[in-house]
């Protein structure tokens, strides 16, 4: 399944949920390029709590081992303070990555010890780990594809 299927198959709700209902209020995410000018025009600080929350890991860690910005530099802001648009993204990738493992593994306690367990596909490293990176966040996606489609190794 590719990026765009499991994109698709995502409902507009669901993303607009895991990021704490707080994104555009009456529109929905159809597509990519929604998503980019959702990065561009950013996010809030609690939508981006609200995606910390189901990772399962501090917000303190989340914020400076995977966005790289200082607890400090994020507690300044207040909820309706927009993220500028690298952490946007980066957060908003982030979310459907989640999206795609609560797919998979349905259980909140399941999606969390699997984020945090180190993967012998992803070369030991935790996916949780990887999320700092574009890369790091493709390649935990193709191994959520590989479990879906049964050829996990």
């Amino acid at each position: 399944m590719s990026h765009m299927e499991v994109l698709e198959k995502t409902s507009s709700s669901e993303l607009t949920d895991l990021l704490g209902n707080m994104l555009l209020l009456d529109d929905s995410i159809k597509n990519y390029y929604d998503l980019i000018l959702l990065s561009r025009s950013g996010i809030s600080k609690a939508a981006a709590e609200s995606v910390i929350s189901y990772t399962g890991m501090t917000k303190k860690n989340f914020v400076e081992d995977i966005l790289n910005i200082s607890i400090k530099t994020l507690e300044r802001k207040t909820g309706e303070d927009k993220l500028d648009k690298r952490t946007s993204s980066l957060v908003i990738e982030v979310a459907r990555v989640l999206e795609h493992t609560y797919h998979v593994f349905i259980d909140r306690e399941k999606v969390q010890r699997w984020l945090s367990k180190p993967n012998n596909a992803l070369h030991g490293e935790s996916p949780l780990s990887l999320f700092s990176t574009p890369t790091g966040i493709g390649m935990v996606e193709d191994v959520l594809t590989r479990i879906e489609e049964g050829v996990y190794s």
